[in-house]
């Protein structure tokens, strides 16, 4: 089955109420704190859901119970006074509670902002599948790079407020892995999390017609190398349009990364760009997944067809 567009939500506006959850791992609060700032002082409304600084009473790389992650995602997303859900960070635990939410509850409260990266790629794949909503693969409240980096910050706020104003993404680092050019869906993430997830009940079956955003971290090149051939014998990359791809930081060095990249993915035929700027990098640019885009892998950049927001 080839990939189509999905729903677009809405922008944000000053004033909008923006709920900052915890879904996989625990965030130190100073790093919240400043993070709310940040969108306070964007005219947002922040809002940190009562279980966002918790911490797993016997595992502590979660940021709380599954039970708790799940209740703040699922009352931020029903509750008509947020516009918005924002992740406090990454980690790992998504996927421990994304079985524990009322899809129908959340279906019918209907679209919103979502914006995450890294283990939040769970997530996005079950708001893509589930609800047929496009979402923002982007900086997270209390990421170190959402709290340092002036065009992270300024990338996530003009998609925010206004996206028909953010058009060909891409840092001057991205250049052609493959040389050509594609149209397609945009969809993917962090590379673990989509090979995680097959066989799951938002696992992909099929990409095609997709453009593949791809990133990861610490993450050795052959485990990369293993998770990618994942993909490959699982059928999900017969028919991909091009791949975009992101940081790897901790991957080793970057020559052996990009060989590995290269050989498991050349043999495609189809584009395939290189530090494109999204991920767990300095700099990481907001993505929307979902939404029809062309990739010139020639450019370097990613550049979608519509908003990322309506």
């Amino acid at each position: 089955m080839t990939l189509h567009a999905l729903v677009r939500p809405p922008r944000l506006r000053p004033g909008s109420r923006v709920a900052v959850v915890s879904p996989s791992g625990p965030v130190p609060e100073e790093r919240l704190q400043a993070g709310l700032d940040i969108l306070r002082g964007w005219d947002l409304d922040p809002v940190a859901l009562p279980h966002a600084l918790d911490r797993h009473p016997g595992a502590r790389y979660l940021a709380g119970t599954d039970a708790a992650r799940a209740r703040d995602l699922q009352e931020a997303w029903c509750d008509p006074a947020f516009d918005a859900v924002v992740c406090a960070r990454g980690g790992y635990g998504a996927q421990r509670m994304v079985d524990l939410l009322d899809w129908a509850a959340m279906r019918a409260a209907g679209p919103k902002v979502f914006v995450g990266f890294s283990d939040a790629t769970a997530l996005h794949e079950a708001f893509a599948l589930r609800l047929g909503l496009a979402t923002l693969y982007g900086p997270m409240a209390g990421a170190v790079a959402f709290l340092k980096d002036a065009r992270t910050q300024e990338e996530l706020r003009a998609t925010l407020f206004a996206p028909e104003s953010v058009r060909a993404l891409g840092l001057p680092s991205a250049r052609a892995l493959v040389p050509g050019r594609a149209r397609g869906i945009t969809v993917g993430g962090c590379l673990s999390l989509l090979a995680a997830g097959i066989g799951t009940p938002d696992g992909r079956t099929s990409l095609r017609g997709g453009l593949l955003v791809l990133e990861d971290v610490g993450e050795e090149p052959y485990r990369l190398d293993r998770m990618v051939t994942q993909l490959l014998r699982a059928g999900l990359l017969d028919g991909v349009a091009g791949v975009a791809l992101g940081s790897w930081e901790d991957c080793g060095p970057y020559d052996e990364v990009r060989g590995t990249l290269l050989d498991r993915l050349g043999g495609l035929g189809v584009p395939v760009v290189e530090e494109l700027g999204f991920g767990h990098g300095p700099t990481t640019l907001t993505v929307p997944l979902g939404v029809p885009a062309v990739l010139d892998a020639d450019a370097g950049t990613l550049t979608p067809d519509v908003p990322a927001l309506s």
